[in-house]
């Protein structure tokens, strides 16, 4: 059988087997990875910058997270932290509380995924003001579970017909510069919603993305998140920043919440935490990641002792291969390249995002930034055809998001950007004729 007919039988295979409401961005199956390139069932390499969806940012099989693994195979793969402790849960969580605690205490717990870091820092900020109300923002993203897509500030595809959604979340404006959202107006939305949807003393937490991920690639301005510090603790608010996609390096920054100088009270991670292993956290101050009775937390999975040993390994590459001196430089590499591009092509209406986090906005006129998916979706399948793996994100689905590996190298970085620029020049043209 030819590798041509393997890709048509798997996707047929696909088709027949996985319910649909599972997206699969590229009609591809993919064989082998490595780094920042991946290969199809076909032979055929591409430059990955989505990288499981900002999951991989040491890369594929990064040889520190492979050996980690390895060694942890041969000893112990699952024990359940709930019956009894083990090193690598133990270790990550001492590293974390220090890395994110700066010299305060902070505890650690760990889970498998995003959504349930978020559920998790929810039920640990209720329990510790015994207050029920959540302030999250539109455009936001917070898991598919029903309280993270309660969380989510957006409404399709995620909430579909899938309601009715968990009661007491309240929703308001995020800053965005290019749709004249400043952050003085933000903070204005806010204090609507404080005086004609829920007192403040009734809010348990207030969760924010450093960057909006899903939404857009929307970076909080500073004095935002410096403000939403200070409300926060005026009113005895627990103030949860989300990383799972901004944490381990993606901003330029360990973490997103850095680079304003401000410090949450938890902190949710996950994606990059443990180059490609379902791992996610909850890391946040002592008083508060103890509120919670003993049993309220965990999950049988949660905190592998597998996927504790590969982030293990990830902190240790970002230590000793000055991964963060890299993703800066890499960042102001990318936006630049970027903004090159929208000088030449009008049909970008805005280059935006924090360090190496990067993203394009696609629009019908620059002049009524109208939103346009259909000419994003044309630019990501001509680049995949170039063999340039991109995805979209946006509360309309018309951003084109930048994800790669921080490992990628400046040649593959360029050659990506040439990647997009034919693809955007096919759609430019299009647009003149």
């Amino acid at each position: 059988m030819s590798a041509a007919q393997t890709a048509v039988e798997l996707a047929a295979l696909r088709n027949a087997n996985i319910a649909r409401g599972v997206l699969t961005a590229h009609p591809i199956t993919i064989a082998r990875a490595e780094g920042a390139l991946v290969w199809d069932v076909e032979g055929k390499e591409y430059l990955d910058f989505v990288a499981g969806i900002g999951v991989l940012n040491v890369g594929h099989n990064h040889p520190r997270v492979v050996a980690a693994v390895e060694k942890q195979l041969k000893s112990v793969t699952h024990m359940a932290f709930q019956v009894a402790a083990y090193r690598p849960y133990l270790d990550l969580a001492e590293k974390l509380n220090r890395l994110v605690g700066k010299g305060e205490a902070y505890k650690s717990i760990f889970l498998t995924s995003g959504a349930e870091a978020v559920e998790n820092a929810v039920k640990i900020a209720r329990a510790y003001t015994n207050r029920s109300a959540v302030i999250a923002f539109r455009g936001g993203f917070h898991g598919r579970t029903m309280l993270g897509i309660s969380l989510t500030g957006m409404s399709q595809p995620y909430k579909q017909n899938f309601g009715p959604f968990a009661s007491e979340i309240f929703h308001t404006a995020f800053p965005d510069s290019y749709r004249d959202m400043t952050t003085e107006r933000a903070l204005e939305a806010l204090d609507e919603v404080f005086a004609t949807e829920i007192a403040p003393d009734r809010v348990a937490a207030i969760i924010i993305e450093p960057v909006q991920g899903d939404g857009g690639f929307l970076p909080a301005p500073a004095p935002f998140l410096k403000a939403l510090r200070e409300i926060a603790k005026r009113h005895g608010i627990v103030l949860i920043a989300d990383e799972i996609q901004t944490g381990f390096g993606r901003t330029g920054k360990l973490f997103g919440f850095e680079h304003s100088g401000i410090q949450p009270d938890l902190v949710t991670v996950a994606k990059s935490l443990a180059g490609g292993f379902p791992l996610s956290g909850v890391i946040g101050r002592a008083e508060i990641m103890d509120a919670p009775l003993p049993g309220g937390l965990g999950g049988t999975y949660g905190g592998n002792a597998i996927g504790c040993a590969a982030a293990l390994a990830v902190l240790e590459a970002f230590e000793q291969d000055k991964l963060l001196d890299r993703a800066e430089r890499l960042g102001q590499r990318l936006e630049a390249g970027l903004r090159e591009l929208a000088r030449r092509h009008a049909i970008i209406g805005d280059v935006r995002g924090l360090g190496f986090m990067q993203a394009i906005e696609l629009v019908k006129d620059r002049k009524t930034k109208t939103p346009d998916p259909d000419r994003a979706q044309r630019v990501i399948d001509q680049a995949r055809q170039c063999g340039l793996l991109v995805i979209k994100c946006g509360v309309h689905r018309n951003v084109i998001r930048f994800l790669a590996p921080l490992v990628v190298s400046d040649e593959n970085l360029d050659k990506a950007l040439v990647i997009i620029d034919a693809a955007l020049s096919a759609e430019s043209a299009k647009a003149v004729a």
